[in-house]
Order: structure tokens, then C-alpha cells, then sequence
């Protein structure tokens, strides 16, 4: 790796992209452009707050570190912080709350800075499916979010509740009251049980990672032509094209779909939705770049 020095008369940020299963960072300089990224665990404050802020840190200290850049602290870092469950009041209060190492932290959700930079402009539109599942929409100035409810109430079609129906479906086949399905099997190989107690006791506490680990087996199953999996996966897939429509209602300039999930479901949408997304132009955790500039540009006027 090259070493670099940290360049005097320059500004340094880094955006971050902080979700559910992964927290990914990346440090921008005003004279060299994008430098590197870094990456750690999960970063949603929903879960617990001092493991997402311990997330934070370790991938902005990964990206610097990932940079070449030896003498960049912290505290001469500003930062666009993009967090899933901050749109939630009171997760959003202790997350400004949090006495954070930076020069400045700029707070907003994972999906503005996803539609900052899927979009590559401020209006626009976005369906993040990943852990959980969620859409944004800005268009003339109105911010219109739907869904990012959070895992189990909400979040149809993330990873999350694909894995969640999943293990649903085969404790009610194992027990002899839904028919078979080869996600049975597959269930109990990767949970590393024998039944549906030892299921049961495995995931009382699991958290929403943990089920989403079982998304790509159910797609595979699905496509495959298992019954059970694609009910799951066709079940979700109409709650995505529902949402698409409403976001396509605002009459965005673009509707764009990221996410673990996003690329195996499209095929699973309605045909009139489908046609209509677009790939992402950048990805989140450059949109939250995009997000702390602004901010910067109007603290300096």
C-alpha cells in the first residue's frame, strides 16, 4: 500500500452508510477525490447504540487506514452519517446525542444519502432492499418516506423477512400442518439443528442478520421451482411493486432500487414497476459524501 500525508488546506470527508448486517465508509479528500473505503458490522442504532457507533468508527478508521494516510485523525474528519432507524425520533435523539470524534457529523437516514447517490441529484427516488426494506421519494422539495418500519413489524421483502417467513414456513412443515418443501433440509443444515424445538430455541433471540443469512437458499429454492419459497419470495416481491407505484405516484425524476436483495427480486416485481427502475448512478455511502458537502457549502456562506 502506498503511504500518503495528509495534505494541509484541504478538506477530508467521509461518508458512511451505516445498516443493518454492514456499516461501509468512504473518505473523500477536496483535492484528490474519492481515496478509499472501509468496512465493519452492523451500524443500526435500533439494535443497541454503542455496537452502530463502534461500527461507525471502525470503518471510518478502516477507510483512513485503507487511504495510505497516516497522520488523519478523526477529529479533522467531517462526516455525513447516514444511519438506518434514525428516522425514528427518539433513536435519532441519542444518535445526536452521542459525543462523536469527528470535526463536525452531519445525521440524516440510510435512505437519503441512497437516494443522494443512486440519483446523483437531490430529487429523485429509492427502494433500499437489503436487511429490512424501505423507499424514498423527493420531488419539488417533498420528501415522501414509506415502509423502514423495522424488522419484524415491517420490512416485507428485506432479508430479514424473507429468512423470518422462511423458518415460519418449515417449523409449520416439521410439524406435519404445511406440506413439505426442500427448504426443510436446507433450514435445519444451515441453523446446524435436528428439529423444530432446537430451531426454535436457536432464534428466539436472533437478530435480524441472522435470518437474513437464509435469503439467498430461499431465491435459489424459489427459482428452482419450490412452492413454499417462491410463495415467500412472490409474496414479497408484490409488496415491493406496491411501493414502487406509490413512489412513482410523486412523479420523481428517476426511481432507483439497491440493496443485498434488490438484484435477485427485481425479476420477481410486476412488469409495469420493473420496467421503470433504474440502476444506481452512485452507491449510499458516496451520497452520504454528497449529503455532508452540502452541509459544509452552507455552514461557510
Amino acid at each position: 500500500m502506498k503511504v500518503r500525508s495528509k495534505v494541509a488546506d484541504q478538506t477530508y470527508i467521509i461518508g458512511v452508510d451505516g445498516g443493518g448486517t454492514k456499516c461501509r465508509a468512504r473518505l473523500y479528500s477536496s483535492q484528490s477525490g474519492f481515496l478509499a473505503s472501509g468496512l465493519s458490522g452492523p451500524a443500526n442504532p435500533v439494535r443497541g447504540l454503542n455496537n452502530a457507533m463502534h461500527s461507525v468508527v471502525e470503518a471510518c478508521e478502516r477507510a483512513i487506514q485503507n487511504s495510505g494516510i497516516e497522520d488523519l485523525p478523526l477529529s479533522e474528519v467531517h462526516v455525513g452519517l447516514g444511519l438506518a432507524g434514525v428516522n425514528l425520533e427518539t433513536v435519532n435523539k441519542k444518535v445526536l446525542d452521542w459525543p462523536h470524534p469527528f470535526k463536525s457529523r452531519y445525521l440524516t437516514t440510510d435512505l437519503h444519502i441512497a437516494c443522494l447517490g443512486a440519483n446523483d441529484t437531490d430529487e429523485g427516488a429509492v427502494m433500499i432492499i437489503g436487511t429490512g426494506s424501505c423507499g424514498l421519494s423527493v420531488s419539488q422539495q417533498k420528501m415522501v418516506q414509506l415502509g423502514g418500519h423495522g424488522f419484524p413489524i415491517g420490512d416485507y421483502a428485506g432479508g430479514a423477512w424473507i429468512g423470518f417467513e422462511a423458518i415460519r414456513y418449515v417449523l409449520r412443515s416439521l410439524d406435519g400442518v404445511a406440506k413439505n418443501s426442500k427448504m426443510n433440509a436446507e433450514v435445519l443444515s444451515q441453523l446446524d439443528c435436528e428439529n423444530a424445538t432446537q430451531i426454535a430455541e436457536k432464534m428466539l433471540h436472533a437478530k435480524p442478520s441472522e435470518f437474513a443469512a437464509l435469503t439467498p437458499m430461499v431465491f435459489d429454492l424459489a427459482e428452482s421451482g419450490d412452492e413454499a419459497a417462491a410463495h415467500i419470495i412472490k409474496q414479497g416481491a408484490a409488496q415491493i411493486s406496491a411501493l414502487a407505484r406509490k413512489l412513482l405516484a410523486e412523479q420523481p425524476t428517476r426511481l432507483s432500487m439497491i440493496g443485498g436483495v434488490s438484484e435477485r427480486i427485481k425479476n420477481w416485481l410486476d412488469e409495469d414497476v420493473a420496467y421503470q427502475i433504474q440502476p444506481p448512478i452512485y452507491q449510499p455511502d458516496i451520497g452520504a459524501v454528497f449529503f455532508a458537502q452540502k452541509h459544509l457549502d452552507l455552514s461557510e456562506k
